[in-house]
């Protein structure tokens, strides 16, 4: 339907966008939401004993709603009893099996619990750090406990939820040939201001930078790459937001770059607080002052799998289970995410688990011939159920090679469906040559990347060299 959408006028536009800001914000606040909001608040600052007791009682719970309600996990060992809730949850937890996103995506009929209603559950699809969407479902209260951890954080710095805000994320709220501004969109219902972030050529940032500037907004958020792009366009300028603007810069779905912070907290005068979360509702890491992500341990459990130990950490790749999900329990999932839990206490004082970083999506821009520098296009593969991995790759600004993995009953059709979402978002003027593969390879580090621009990096890579140079090389 993004075609009706761009048909509209702009006043119309922001209509529907207001639309959307009142149905999102029914989903996600909930009266379930304010009760676990608010007791989460309470429970942030308990002990680290208290915490573990929370975890091991509400394991045994999603282990038993699993065995009785989702066939997958029928013949799913009970939970440990032991009156030691580590005890507890060390011993249920090596009766479950690690589940691997492959077998979750054949299983996927077999993960739903089958107790639910049908107008109980919603159906989306992860973004796919790998470019191959799974598919989900999910509840209305999996949605308020995932934004019960969100809020929490941001209460904490000071946010309402009633506080209107900027947001620069990957909602297609612009046709991409539009040529002047605004390259934004309301929603008034929240107060949100929702930024295109595929319009972002030079000569347009100049309007971001304006429309920041004249905002009433409390706080921002939004995608990293999306955010340094604007941030670097304001300190270039000389027109940085002044200090007290904003009460903070929130980051998510990317991995958080120490260039990119420094620069977006030098230009919006604000903190920037980062999360760590997933599509699949299986986890959440928030920011606290000192810099550390700490495990909402009333939301999730999360294990490491040991690849490197010294007496400071312990890092390799994470295995997540996440206790609001009651549609399809995603019980030690292998998330493909790889983590450095920190064994000190956090110099914040909170306790709990803590990590000093998440490595997940580290990806290149892609470059338009236009000059916009696009970052996070998860979003094209959503939708794209028969494919089942995906790679970009760009070695100049006129073209782009697509390696797909396709599923066996991948077609021509699916073919012309990935064209468009990608059109949608680059333009028509960039040529896109789709290839078929067997496999996409990894790299060195056995990390896969989604997107691969030799121009996107080579450029971003220059600019930090020197951050005075021009916006407009391609």
């Amino acid at each position: 339907m993004n075609w009706l959408y761009f048909s509209l006028p702009i006043f119309a536009q922001h209509i529907v966008c207001t639309l959307g800001g009142y149905q999102r914000s029914r989903a996600r606040y909930s009266a379930h939401f304010y009760e676990t909001l608010s007791k989460w608040s309470r429970s942030q600052d308990s002990s680290l004993d208290r915490l573990r007791a929370i975890q091991s009682q509400r394991l045994f719970e999603l282990v038993e709603l699993a065995r009785g309600s989702v066939p997958f996990y029928s013949e799913l060992a009970p939970p440990s009893q032991a009156p030691d809730p580590e005890e507890a949850i060390q011993e249920t937890l090596e009766s479950i099996p690690i589940l691997e996103k492959s077998t979750y995506r054949d299983n996927f009929e077999r993960m739903i619990n089958s107790r639910l209603r049908v107008d109980q559950i919603r159906y989306s699809n992860t973004s796919g750090t790998t470019g191959s969407a799974l598919r989900l479902a999910h509840t209305s209260r999996a949605i308020a406990e995932e934004y019960a951890t969100v809020w929490r954080m941001r209460r904490a710095c000071g946010v309402g939820i009633k506080d209107p805000s900027l947001t620069f994320a990957g909602q297609l709220v612009v046709a991409y040939d539009q040529s002047q501004p605004p390259f934004w969109r309301y929603s008034l219902y929240n107060r949100q201001t929702l930024f295109s972030v595929h319009h972002m050529t030079p000569a347009n940032l100049d309007h971001y930078a304006d429309a920041i500037h004249k905002s009433n907004a409390t706080y921002v958020g939004g995608y990293p790459s999306s955010l340094h792009l604007v941030a670097r366009a304001l300190l270039e300028a000389g027109r940085p937001v002044e200090k007290g603007k904003f009460q903070a810069v929130f980051t998510s779905s990317e991995s958080l770059l120490a260039f990119q912070r420094k620069t977006i907290e030098e230009a919006f005068g604000c903190r920037v607080l980062d999360r760590y979360g997933s599509a699949e509702f299986a986890v959440s890491m928030t920011e606290c002052p000192s810099g550390n992500l700490h495990v909402d341990m009333e939301y999730c459990l999360v294990e490491v799998e040991k690849a490197e130990e010294t007496s400071e950490y312990i890092r390799g790749p994470l295995l997540v289970t996440g206790f609001g999900n009651d549609a399809t329990p995603f019980l030690r999932y292998r998330i493909g995410d790889v983590g450095t839990r920190l064994k000190q206490p956090c110099p914040c004082g909170r306790a709990g688990h803590v990590f000093k970083d998440v490595d997940g999506r580290n990806e290149d821009y892609i470059v338009t011939p236009d000059g916009r520098e696009v970052g996070r296009l998860d979003h094209i593969f959503k939708s794209q159920g028969r494919i089942l991995e995906a790679q970009i790759v760009q070695d100049t600004v006129r073209a782009l090679d697509v390696f797909i993995v396709p599923a066996s009953d991948y077609g021509d059709a699916d073919d012309a469906s990935l064209r468009h979402e990608i059109q949608l978002r680059l333009g028509s003027e960039i040529h896109i040559d789709v290839h078929r593969v067997e496999t996409i390879p990894r790299e060195r580090n056995g990390k896969f990347r989604a997107v691969k621009s030799r121009v996107g990096s080579l450029l971003d890579s220059e600019r930090r060299r020197n951050p005075a140079m021009s916006e407009g090389r391609n």
